[in-house]
């Protein structure tokens, strides 16, 4: 029997309004009104090729059989998956590739039996629908993957639609720009002179090419994440998102649409296109689907398959939060504010890169820049445009370092200064002279915790009594994954890493700990945002006496927590036993140290 007789064997039935309501009614899960009300108001939508799915879950009726739960769409599709015996998936766009995916059938055949291939192996290709009794395509995709099983899953309709459109768009998008004949090496950093004479036939800005842009955008937008890395390789280049302190691959392009990309990113950032052998910074302004506004900080680097991109993603809205939503609150918050609240010293902020230090600035800064009050900052690069400050940007081709610019600003009548970063003694001791001349100066220092910033200052070369004499306080910090408040659930306590992140302070286990689950706002990894976990040492007599030129971190961090201050892993600890993050979680970010 021909694969086509076998499978017209099977008669096609779509779902529609009425057998999806009786067999929902049959099932316990919607009242007889409930069935009754969908027939009239959905009828026009029907019409329009929206599967039954999408327009009872619109409905939101009460689940009768999960009281409190409404019978949303994604909910439908897990009892429509249960009942007909398919799997039912969720459809994560990060763990799909679109390029491969696109070519088991095209768009229209995708499109008219709203079927989109979801992943493509050796021996299998999986196929998802939201149509479980229709079977006429199956024949087509199994002739086209010979020596393949074809596995059917069942995912949202919506999701099928949108993504449906979104790769094959890309993949279009892609392709073109790869048949309109770009040209590059694969080396093309390492041949940078014989390829700066075709720049001009690159044609960056090619409507593919701005298409593909307008995607990568809008995709990493949509997806929360906070950095794009554009990665050149030999033959193809990969497009990575960073989301929640984590990478992941999105794309593969084709090197020379890759080197296209970046071409038309550059141009978009006011940055040199045919330089291609120097770092170079830019930056643009952009909007999201929402109208909403987002700036994004560009850094090339040139590599051996070509200039590498990242673009830094900083939403303005973020200043609007509150330090409580930051996760600095209670004691840490007031001690924080009575550092950044005196008229005059040294406020450093230390952390790693990635370690929300910007936020924590610019954060308190736009408190404490009120109408009577000239906030002035000196940063490499300016990472927000923010309207209340005075913002000044480095600039080493004409040797504005940071000391000259905290030299000009103090020219400037400021009360409060922020130093992006103190890096070498220049620096310092002219920070230290504005904290001496009756400023508040805030920067920030890399260093593993607070503790070590004051013996980082003494490496410098900063005297001793001037460190004394200045600085107000230090506060460390890092960023752990908050638990998805959706799917988050209560478990068995970790016994030895709760021992690890609460050394030696023997606080008492929590009862229950709670774990990650996964679920569609989380994209399934189990976490959804990002919180601080601060550790604040306030610079008191008692750590001032050990302050001179052999001072011990270890004798600072013991005398800074016998006044009180809180490591970052018992920081973190605060936040496991209050259902916000994970052991793990905590243990990832925050430094080991023998006084932990």
């Amino acid at each position: 029997m021909s694969l086509q007789e076998d499978h017209a064997r099977k008669p096609d039935i779509s779902l529609n309004i009425r057998t999806v309501g009786d067999e929902l009614v049959s099932d316990g899960r919607i009242s007889q009104k409930d069935a009754e009300q969908l027939s009239l108001k959905t009828r026009r939508k029907e019409q329009l090729n929206w599967n039954p799915i999408e327009l009872i879950g619109e409905e939101m009726f009460d689940d009768l059989t999960n009281p409190g739960r409404a019978l949303d769409v994604e909910a439908l599709t897990i009892w429509l998956a249960e009942r007909v015996k398919q799997q039912y998936v969720r459809i994560d766009p990060l763990k799909i590739e679109s390029t491969t995916v696109t070519r088991v059938m095209s768009y229209e055949f995708a499109q008219r039996h709203q079927i989109l291939a979801l992943d493509v192996k050796d021996d299998e290709v999986v196929i998802v629908s939201a149509q479980p009794y229709i079977h006429s395509w199956e024949a087509t995709i199994e002739q086209s993957q010979p020596g393949k099983i074809l596995t059917r899953v069942i995912a949202n309709p919506a999701d099928i639609r949108r993504y449906t459109t979104e790769f094959y768009t890309m993949a279009r998008s892609v392709n073109k720009a790869t048949a309109a004949g770009l040209k590059t090496s694969s080396l093309s950093n390492l041949e940078q002179m014989l390829e700066l004479g075709q720049i001009d036939q690159m044609e960056a800005n090619d409507a593919h090419i701005v298409n593909i842009v307008d995607w990568l955008l809008n995709y990493a937008f949509t997806q929360r994440a906070s950095d794009i890395h554009l990665e050149p390789r030999r033959e193809k280049g990969r497009v990575r998102f960073r989301i929640d302190g984590v990478l992941h691959l999105v794309y593969e392009l084709p090197a020379p649409v890759m080197n296209a990309v970046i071409s038309r990113l550059k141009t978009l950032g006011r940055m040199d296109v045919a330089e291609k052998r120097r770092p170079q910074d830019g930056r643009l302004k952009t909007k999201t689907a929402d109208q909403h506004e987002v700036e994004l900080r560009l850094s090339t680097l040139p590599t051996a398959h070509g200039e590498k991109m990242v673009m830094r993603i900083f939403d303005p809205d973020i200043l609007l939060k509150t330090f409580e939503q930051l996760g600095l609150a209670n004691e840490d918050y007031a001690r924080w504010e009575s550092m950044v609240g005196n008229p005059n010293g040294i406020v450093l902020v230390t952390g790693p890169t990635g370690s929300g230090k910007t936020t924590t600035l610019y954060t308190s800064l736009k408190h404490l820049a009120t109408e009577d009050v000239n906030v002035c900052t000196i940063e490499d690069p300016i990472e927000m445009v923010e309207p209340s400050f005075n913002q000044m940007q480095v600039q080493h081709n004409i040797d504005l370092s940071f000391a000259d610019g905290v030299r000009a600003l103090l020219r400037q009548d400021p009360d409060i200064i922020m130093v992006g970063e103190i890096r070498d003694l220049e620096t310092a001791e002219i920070a230290i002279q504005a904290a001496l001349t009756g400023h508040l100066v805030i920067s920030t220092l890399h260093t593993n915790d607070a503790p070590s910033a004051i013996t980082r200052l003494l490496e410098l070369g900063v005297a001793p009594y001037l460190i004394k004499a200045t600085v107000l306080g230090i506060m460390a910090q890092r960023l752990v994954r908050t638990l998805c408040d959706n799917c988050k659930h209560q478990g068995d306590p970790d016994p030895d890493g709760w021992k690890m992140v609460t050394q030696p302070w023997k606080m008492k286990m929590p009862v229950r700990m709670y774990h990650p689950v996964g679920c569609l706002d989380c994209r399934d990894t189990g976490f959804k945002g990002r919180q601080g976990v601060y550790e604040l040492l306030p610079m008191s007599d008692t750590i001032k006496e050990l302050v001179d030129e052999n001072a011990e971190i270890g004798k600072l961090r013991l005398a800074g927590m016998k006044e009180g201050m809180k490591t970052l892993r018992l920081s973190g600890a605060l936040k496991v036993s209050a259902g916000e993050t994970t052991v793990s979680e905590v243990l990832r970010v925050a430094p080991f140290s023998g006084t932990q």
